[in-house]
């Protein structure tokens, strides 16, 4: 049973309820559910039900591009990067990842294994995005059950929604950043004819070896996590200074698509393909071969829309999608272990006309079915297996003077059949409730529950061998039961002329949690491949990571205050003050591992014309509640500044021209979210520049 404090889920349904009617999400930073915009032409912006937290487009998304998704959502108010050197990097939301946070390019889930393990990328590269959504609380069951950390989801326009006002348009954009030496160049065209239009994009990214503020491996901490290398002498890892070997990476991509809209709606189909090479840092051992991923992804995505397509319904949209995903894991130059994973998923929504006076609803199906293989010398980690997962669900929204209420459920059938064990089979069920109050025109208060469940996952559930990313042997769990969360969030919103500020608190109480533990008891020897005391001498011995559940909370606050410095005619200046946190206990009292730390700053911009700067310093406490057996990590500074100038209507053109230093102060940054903290910091003192020209 879970210990709760006075702030439990029958309290949040009770406050729910006094405040009457169910919220939906409001402006950036909300975490719930906003009004459904019905739109009568195909030509006009669909129609979406769930407003994001965070929503990165335009010139903001420009120039916050990282390397990978993770690099570029890391600086955002309750985001992290789980980076696995600077070719590997994967968005943690609140301190959770993996299973906890779905991925979703287009509406559609992304489909790669990246949540098998940490040191798998995630199948899309934010270099292509028009636009970057992160959806927590209650939206996030619109697409999936049990993401109890919220809902990535990349907007690339692939296949055109609306007709454009050319035949021909576009986008050029080039960008060095010499924290890794990369170059990466992107292109995309896309125009109308008649009812018709297409979109074709590309891109291309060259990265050497990251630069680093100091030593690559922190061997007193290595030494102090990993028992393996007891047998080494001190000093004698193959340690590196300014810079981590084997990070390189190479991705290329492109995709091509085309629609024909209508008043009655539309139709359209595209195909993306991604290749992705990436190094993996090492762990100083001598004579070690490097490793590196040769990824490919080719997608197939359809979508097509109706508007008024019966008496009921105002909108009824469907997508389809397949993904090809494949990778191939060399020790050196020799393939080792290669995953493979087929998917199929298809998704119906329909946006009904009201059923009472301020009512607006949307009810949708979606199915997802998958084939993995492991193939090689890891490959029978985790058992080959096919994974179908069925769902229905409803969010309907009732405004009543101030308050808006919102309510959702979400009903997912899971089967999974590995091969070599018997079928399992779940049915996580979810439900949120909340209420929006607008309490005046500056002041706004919201506050969502949600109840969630998550089947456990195929690599949770039958993992069972050694895997050289992670440097120990991963045992899993097959009498996993579905986990099962409470989450609270309560936002207050002021906008006032004199400061704008936004705060949000959340509580998250989670029955068996699901997570790796390392066994204090037992290792293992990779060398005679069988189990030792945990005391024994050997030369390969490893931890053992056994999958447990446990109850769990989860706690923090995100916060962000906007004060207006001066706004005349020399310009604009701002002042934001920030800060997030989140914690993370079991009921035993023990932390919960890779979380994490609290992170607080100030950033000044100035903004005249054409031109904007901006200096952002950030304070990153050290992670002292590493979790059992885990290593802590120190306190950091972390000073960026960046500018940049638009060029508006230059030969019909318009051209953006971005600067960015990174890392000023040249901290050598050990990241709490990431495996690698030990071996690979993050990024040093570097520089950026870029253009992007638009027609």
């Amino acid at each position: 049973m879970i210990k709760t404090t006075p702030w439990t889920p029958v309290t949040a349904f009770l406050l729910l309820f006094c405040l009457t009617p169910l919220s939906e999400a409001q402006e950036s930073e909300v975490d719930v559910l906003e009004d459904m915009v019905v739109n009568t032409s195909a030509q006009e912006e669909e129609p979406s039900f769930a407003k994001p937290a965070i929503k990165l487009e335009h010139d903001a998304l420009r120039t916050k591009i990282g390397s990978t998704l993770g690099d570029t959502l890391q600086n955002e108010l309750g985001m992290a990067n789980q980076s696995f050197g600077s070719g590997v990097g994967s968005p943690v939301i609140r301190g959770q990842s993996g299973a906890r946070v779905k991925v979703l390019q287009n509406s559609v889930g992304n489909n790669d294994v990246s949540a098998l393990s940490a040191d798998h990328a995630t199948g899309v590269d934010p270099i292509i995005a028009e636009r970057i959504e992160v959806l927590r609380g209650p939206s996030t069951l619109l697409y999936g059950s049990g993401v109890m950390g919220g809902i990535v989801n990349v907007i690339d326009n692939r296949i055109p929604e609306q007709l454009f006002d050319k035949t021909l348009g576009g986008s050029g954009e080039q960008r060095i950043d010499s924290a890794t030496d990369e170059t990466a160049s992107s292109l995309k065209l896309e125009g109308s004819a008649h009812q018709f239009a297409y979109h074709v994009d590309g891109f291309y990214r060259d990265a050497g070896n990251t630069h680093i503020g100091g030593l690559a491996i922190d061997e007193a901490r290595a030494r102090q996590h990993d028992p393996s290398f007891n047998t080494v002498a001190v000093g004698g890892l193959q340690n590196t200074q300014g810079v981590i070997e084997n990070t390189q990476h190479r991705t290329q991509g492109g995709s091509a698509g085309v629609s024909m809209i209508g008043d009655s709606g539309l139709i359209g189909a595209a195909i993306n393909q991604l290749e992705n090479n990436y190094g993996i840092a090492p762990d100083g051992r001598r004579g070690d071969s490097p490793v590196h991923i040769a990824m490919t992804q080719t997608k197939y995505d359809f979508k097509s829309q109706l508007n008024d397509p019966f008496a009921f319904a105002q909108i009824l949209k469907m997508k389809f999608g397949y993904t090809d995903y494949a990778h191939t894991e060399f020790d050196g130059n020799v393939a080792g272990t290669t995953f493979l994973n087929q998917t199929y998923e298809s998704r119906f929504e329909l946006a009904h006309a009201p059923l009472m006076q301020s009512n607006q609803g949307i009810l949708g199906f979606q199915s997802s079915n998958g084939q993995f293989v492991g193939i090689g010398e890891e490959g029978q980690i985790v058992p080959a297996s096919r994974t179908d997962t069925y769902s229905v669900f409803n969010v309907e929204s009732l405004k009543v003077g101030a308050i808006t209420y919102q309510v959702g459920g979400r009903v997912e059938s899971t089967r999974i059949n590995p091969e070599g064990h018997a079928p399992v089979s779940y049915l996580p069920l979810s439900g949120s409730l909340s209420a929006l109050w607008a309490l005046d025109a500056r002041n706004k208060v919201d506050i969502a529950f949600t109840y969630s469940q998550r089947a456990p996952q195929i690599q949770e559930l039958f993992s069972d061998g050694f895997h050289f990313a992670t440097r120990s042997y991963e045992k899993g769990n097959a009498h996993l039961t579905p986990e099962i969360s409470n989450n609270l969030d309560v936002h207050y919103q002021f906008d006032g002329e004199w400061m704008r500020a936004d705060v949000t608190i959340f509580h998250n109480w989670v029955s068996d949690y699901i997570y790796q533990q390392r066994d204090s008891t037992q290792l293992f020897d990779a060398e005679n491949t069988q189990f030792v005391a945990s005391n024994a001498a050997c030369a390969e011995c490893f931890p053992l990571l056994q999958t447990q559940q446990q109850a769990a909370i989860f706690k923090g606050f995100e916060a962000k205050t906007v004060l207006p410095l001066m706004d005349n005619r020399w310009g604009l200046v701002e002042l934001t003050l920030f800060g997030d946190y989140t914690r993370g206990t079991f009921d035993s009292g023990v932390d919960v591992p890779r979380m994490p730390p609290l992170r607080y700053g100030a950033q000044v911009s100035y903004t005249r014309g054409a031109w904007s700067h901006d200096v952002r310093l950030t304070r990153g406490e050290a992670q002292t509640h590493a979790g059992e057996n885990e290593t802590t990590t120190p306190a950091y500074l972390l000073l960026n500044v960046g500018g940049q100038y638009t060029l508006a209507h230059f030969s019909q053109a318009d051209i953006l021209l971005f600067a960015k230093g990174k890392n000023l102060l040249d901290e050598n940054i050990r990241n709490s979210v990431s495996y690698l903290r030990n071996f690979a910091p993050e990024p040093g003192r570097s520089a950026e520049v870029g253009i992007r020209i638009s027609y």
